[in-house]
């Protein structure tokens, strides 16, 4: 008889960009899949720099960055050993163990960065795709997977979840170099304390919203800063995912991988 928790734990192979990327990612709990994508797609076309995924889970994104970008060097950088695990496995399986490194270390602490050799400044860009949503009102998963990736951590304050993303952005941006890039996706709610946590660090910040479908509100956005800038916030034409049933055109070419998000 086949033990069917088993399964439901046990990795599982995706296939992403039409089969150029082979992700194994937990059986259960939380799985990369169109964010990951689009946070790629928005990198820059000619991108030939360290790229850093803060955040990475199993490597979804900057192992498509990598696939998009050939010659792009990537670090991976997540807290939980058991996901970066899977996250150098994915390396191997996508023969891109001469291109890119797993960091396991919480971003946030400077010394367990150093720790494990990341350098402060090294990156030309930096992405991240970080815990959406405000433990203080969201209603947590039982899966401990699902929760850390999609909830901050809770340390009881009011004020938590403003506070939590300002620091995550400010780890980010430690460790671009000047004038590097910051992709970040998130929930378009997150805007003000994104633009806040922003603020003195990095500028000519754009803002890309992303649609389910062309008559809904953005569900996602999509925000890009250049580090030490002050040039001021512009917004992008939105993109739209959805049409009828199926992907509009450009959504499908970009979770092929045969497109980029020009922004």
């Amino acid at each position: 008889m086949v033990d069917a928790q088993a399964d439901a734990v046990d990795p599982v192979t995706d296939a992403f960009l039409g089969g150029r990327l082979r992700l194994r990612q937990p059986g259960r709990g939380h799985r990369a899949g169109t964010d990951a994508l689009l946070l790629a797609a928005a990198a820059p076309l000619d991108f030939e720099d360290l790229a850093l995924d803060v955040g990475a889970g199993v490597g979804a994104a900057g192992l498509a960055l990598a696939a998009l970008r050939p010659k792009a060097r990537i670090g991976l950088i997540e807290i939980d050993p058991a996901t970066a695990a899977l996250a150098r496995d994915n390396l191997v399986l996508n023969n891109m163990m001469e291109r890119g490194e797993v960091f396991e270390a919480d971003a946030l602490e400077p010394p367990r960065r150093r720790a494990v050799g990341l350098i402060d400044g090294s990156a030309g860009l930096v992405i991240s795709n970080p815990p959406f949503f405000d433990p203080r009102r969201a209603r947590s998963s039982p899966d401990v997977d699902r929760r850390r990736a999609h909830v901050a951590p809770d340390d009881g304050e009011a004020a938590h979840y403003e506070a939590w993303i300002a620091a995550w952005i400010a780890a980010c941006l430690a460790l671009a170099r000047p004038g590097g890039a910051f992709i970040l996706i998130h929930r378009p709610e997150a805007l003000g304390a994104i633009l806040s946590g922003l603020e003195g660090r990095a500028g000519a910040a754009a803002v890309l919203p992303v649609h389910a479908r062309v008559d809904g509100p953005a569900i996602r956005i999509l925000v890009r800063a250049k580090k030490g800038s002050r040039a001021p916030l512009s917004i992008a034409p939105g993109l739209i995912l959805h049409d009828g049933g199926r992907f509009t055109p450009l959504a499908e070419a970009i979770h092929r991988g045969a497109a980029a998000i020009a922004w």
